[in-house]
C-alpha cells in the first residue's frame, strides 16, 4: 500500500495532528477540508489528465493542487484510514432534474460520484469533501434533516429499482445547485470510477469539460467561480461580481480558493486564461441573445 505524508496534508488543512480516532476529530478533519481544499475542474482547464487513485490524489493535493469528487473524497478517505478511521468508497449519482418515473436508480452506468462511509467512536457518517456546495460537516446515518450554517440536507433511506438498498441526500433549494445524489449501500472498489473519471475529463458533453468550476465551503456560505464570474452565497443573499482581468482572476484562484497554481509556467496561465474568457465571453453573448 502506498504512504501518505500525513503531516503534509495536515499541513495543507491547516490542522494539527487530531490524535486518535474521534467524532470531534472526525468533525475537525471535514470542515477543514471543504474550507482548505477547493472543489473544481480546473486541472481539465489545464490540459492534466489525471487519475482517480487515493494516493495520487493525497499527493498532489499536499503540492497545493485540487480536484473533484474522485480526488478529494478518495484523497480525504485515505487520509482517514490512515490515521485510523474505519472508511468505504460508495458508488452515488448526482442528479438535477427529478428522474422519469420518479426512480433514481439503479446506479448501473454512471457512478458519477464517490461517497465516504466513515465510522468513529461506533457511529457511522457520510462524509463528503467533494460535493461543491454540500456538507461542511459530517453526517450522522439516520434518516432526517440536519442544519449546517445557512443550508438545510434531508438525508433518507432508499430502494433503487434493481432492489438494491442505498441513501438519498436531498441538497437545500436555496443553494441553487444540484437537486441531490443517491449513493449504494455496497461497498464501492476503485475501478468501479474509472471509466467515468475518463468520461468526465475528456468528453465534450462533460460538464467538467464544458465549464471551470471552483467551489469552496465553510461555516456561513459558498464562493464559487464559474467561469469569470465570482459568486458570493450566504444561503440568503448573492454577491456576484464579473472578473475581467487576468491579474484579479489568478488572485481569486489563490486569495478565495487557495489554488495557487504551483509548477505552472506563465505560458501555461496566458492560454489558461485565453481559454476561460473566450469561454466567458461566448456565454455572456447567449445571456444577451
Amino acid at each position: 500500500m502506498a504512504n501518505i505524508d500525513v503531516q503534509g496534508y495536515l499541513r495543507r488543512l491547516g490542522m494539527e495532528h487530531p490524535g486518535k480516532p474521534t467524532i470531534e476529530g472526525l468533525f475537525a478533519l471535514h470542515r477543514a477540508h471543504v474550507e482548505h481544499v477547493a472543489y473544481t475542474s480546473l486541472q481539465v482547464h489545464l490540459g492534466q489528465r489525471t487519475t482517480p487513485d487515493p494516493y495520487d490524489s493525497a499527493a498532489r493535493i499536499i503540492a497545493g493542487e485540487s480536484g473533484y469528487c474522485y480526488h478529494l473524497n478518495g484523497a480525504f478517505g485515505a487520509l482517514l484510514e490512515t490515521l485510523g478511521y474505519d472508511v468505504t468508497m460508495h458508488r452515488g449519482r448526482v442528479w438535477h432534474a427529478a428522474p422519469d418515473r420518479g426512480g433514481l436508480g439503479p446506479i448501473s452506468e454512471e457512478p458519477n460520484h464517490l461517497v465516504l462511509l466513515v465510522e468513529a467512536e461506533n457511529t457511522l457518517y457520510y462524509c463528503d469533501a467533494g460535493l461543491g456546495d454540500g456538507l461542511h460537516e459530517p453526517l450522522l446515518c439516520v434518516p432526517g434533516e440536519t442544519t449546517q450554517g445557512p443550508y438545510t440536507y434531508k438525508l433518507e433511506r432508499t430502494r433503487f429499482e434493481n432492489a438494491t438498498s442505498g441513501w438519498s441526500f436531498t441538497h437545500d433549494p436555496k443553494a441553487n445547485s444540484f437537486t441531490g445524489m443517491v449513493f449504494e449501500e455496497r461497498i464501492a472498489s476503485l475501478p468501479d470510477f474509472f471509466a467515468r473519471h475518463e468520461w468526465m475529463e475528456t468528453n465534450p458533453e462533460s460538464a467538467f469539460v464544458k465549464n471551470l468550476d471552483v467551489y469552496r465551503r465553510d461555516a456561513t456560505g459558498v464562493d464559487h467561480l464559474r467561469g469569470c464570474v465570482l459568486t458570493r452565497s450566504d444561503g440568503t443573499t448573492q454577491n456576484t461580481r464579473e472578473i475581467t482581468d487576468s491579474e484579479e482572476w489568478f488572485d481569486a484562484l489563490a486569495d478565495v480558493f487557495g489554488l495557487r497554481l504551483p509548477g505552472i509556467g506563465d505560458a501555461v496561465q496566458e492560454r489558461l486564461w485565453k481559454r476561460v474568457w473566450e469561454h466567458h465571453v461566448a456565454w455572456a453573448a447567449q445571456q444577451q441573445g
